[in-house]
């Protein structure tokens, strides 16, 4: 459940790939790598050892957006290829890839996560994570597959807990095993950095294995899954009921700017971003056609009724909301509901395969569910006892995690249209109702991003150092280093600063910046001066 943000290989890159050419030419790690064949591990298969020189590399495209990484894969430093098979039960074949910088290892172990319903390996973050001196490594969560599709699961209870926890556990094992027979010294320091279902990923290993990593990045978290594809599939029953209720992709752009002309201007400045959603009482039926009739540029108010509906999430018998909707200033643009909620036509959107997937082969085991059969009442507690166990990270006792000496840092965007906004809000301050405000403040921060689509995309700043690929090491501006920092130097993160690159030949230079503000606080114009740079905002915790 996860579009991945495109950012350039810089020159820094590949310095660090020419660096760790003339170190590891006298290393002999080459060596060490293929010996790691032979490792005696339980439940494990090692099919590939191997020394991998510099800019030799030759590997699959990156997941999801399909880009060609030929000429990234030419910067890479010389790294050891460990490919091996987990299998913890008779029907699991979890695989997992650990790369190891043959020289200019920074004594540090990067996990990686997934997307969607997984089935993929992303070698772009592991060569983005060997270029900068890590050991890293990933893993398919136990299947191969297309993240949208979830037909490994049917009939296969064992692989859905790979999927669900299983898989990342086995990962960072063999990654622990592996690395001081290799390096000869043990990692200092795990780190863990993933979004949407990677997000869950990530708030499942602190909760279930609050050992396995030191700092955690989790980012839109999916963490509570039976709730999210019960919204999924609820929402798409509603746009599909009858031909009348469908909100075509030629509306969602009229239906965008309605909101933003409602909105736009509650933080004082007009720009396109609402600053914090929460605050924007738009009215569906604002944007009524009138005297009953139907034009691309306004709602029926058949359509009307749905669109309020989407905004109003999950609710009880009793009316009661058991999960939040989505939020209004998420419709537009490229990644938005046209993509994620309603889709070119009819149970064509990304969420109406991940609800669909989820119920026929992982719920009921009849590939031939629809959403016409969905009841909320009584799928949803079914849904919970068959898979809650396996899939939820909601659990929001992280005091394990905290007497590890964990550092968790949690980010979502505002304007996310796939995993809503407010169910990481709603996790968060479970666990400051759990652990109280300052046991969690001491290990836990929250970052919420104004204008940002899921895991990146939309109007706001959404680059923050979440990819290994980003150049800077600033920890203002590297979210991950501040992480570390955190962890390593006991240098809590405060107010960071998020950048909106440019396009084409600006993609390299930021064309907006603003703070990144811990929750509850958010980013306040101080009243003059450009509105683009984060100079002129300053972090507070306004009244809503």
């Amino acid at each position: 459940m996860r579009i991945l943000s495109i950012l350039p290989v810089s020159g820094s890159l590949l310095l660090c790939g020419t660096l760790a050419i003339a170190q590891a030419s006298t290393s002999g790690s080459g060596e060490k790598c293929e010996v790691l064949a032979k490792a005696d591990l339980a439940n494990v298969n090692i099919t590939t050892a191997t020394a991998v020189a510099a800019g030799t590399f030759v590997g699959p495209p990156q997941p999801f957006t399909g880009r060609n990484l030929s000429d990234f894969y030419k910067t890479l430093p010389g790294f050891c290829r460990v490919v091996a098979h987990a299998k913890p039960t008779p029907d699991s074949d979890i695989v997992i890839e650990l790369w190891m910088p043959l020289a200019g290892w920074n004594g540090k172990l990067q996990g990686l996560g997934n997307g969607g319903f997984a089935g993929l390996i992303d070698t772009f973050e592991l060569g983005g994570s060997i270029a900068k001196g890590y050991a890293a490594v990933a893993t398919d969560a136990g299947h191969a597959g297309s993240p949208i599709d979830a037909a490994w699961a049917l009939g296969h209870p064992e692989k859905i807990a790979d999927f669900g926890y299983r898989g990342i556990h086995e990962m960072v094992r063999i990654g622990k095993q592996l690395v001081p027979q290799f390096y000869g010294s043990p990692a200092k320091h795990a780190y863990f950095a993933a979004c949407s279902d990677g997000g869950r990923e990530a708030l499942m290993e602190a909760q279930r294995y609050p050992d396995d990593f030191d700092g955690i990045l989790a980012g839109a978290p999916a963490s509570d899954w039976t709730h999210l594809l019960s919204l999924a599939a609820f929402d798409t029953q509603t746009l599909t009921a009858n031909p009348a209720s469908f909100i075509p992709q030629v509306k969602i752009g009229p239906l965008a700017k309605a909101v933003d002309a409602a909105c736009d201007k509650l933080d004082g400045v007009a720009d396109g971003i609402l600053n914090d959603p929460r605050q924007c009482h738009f009215d569906p039926a604002s944007i009524e056609c009138k005297d009953g009739e139907d034009h691309d540029t306004c709602l029926t108010s058949t359509q009307v009724a749905t669109l309020k509906t989407i905004y109003a999430g999950l609710h009880d018998a009793s009316g009661k909301q058991i999960f939040p909707g989505y939020l209004p200033g998420a419709e537009g643009g490229f990644n938005g509901w046209g993509t994620w909620i309603t889709g070119p036509a009819p149970e064509r959107s990304a969420l109406a395969a991940f609800g669909k997937g989820y119920f026929s082969d992982m719920v009921f085991d009849n590939k031939d569910w629809t959403f016409k059969s969905f009841n909320l009442a009584t799928d949803l507690p079914t849904a919970k006892a068959k898979t809650a166990a396996a899939l939820d990270a909601t659990n929001p006792d992280l005091s394990a995690f905290r007497a590890h000496g964990g550092k968790l840092i949690l980010y979502h965007g505002w304007n996310d249209p796939a995993i809503p906004a407010l169910s990481t809000v709603n996790y968060y301050e479970e666990v400051i109702a759990k652990m109280g405000h300052a046991n969690t403040d001491s290990f836990v921060r929250l970052y919420m991003l104004p204008g940002m689509q899921h895991c990146g995309g939309g109007p706001g700043p959404d680059t923050f150092g979440q990819s290994l690929s980003f150049p800077s090491d600033d920890p203002q501006h590297n979210i991950r280093i501040a992480l570390e920092n955190w962890v390593e130097k006991g240098t809590p993160p405060a107010s960071l600063i998020a950048s909106k690159m440019g396009t084409g030949a600006s993609q390299n230079t930021a064309v907006m910046t603003r703070p990144m503000c811990p929750y509850p606080e958010s980013a306040q114009y101080k009243g003059s001066g450009d509105t683009n740079s984060a100079e002129n905002f300053t972090c507070s915790n306004p009244k809503r």
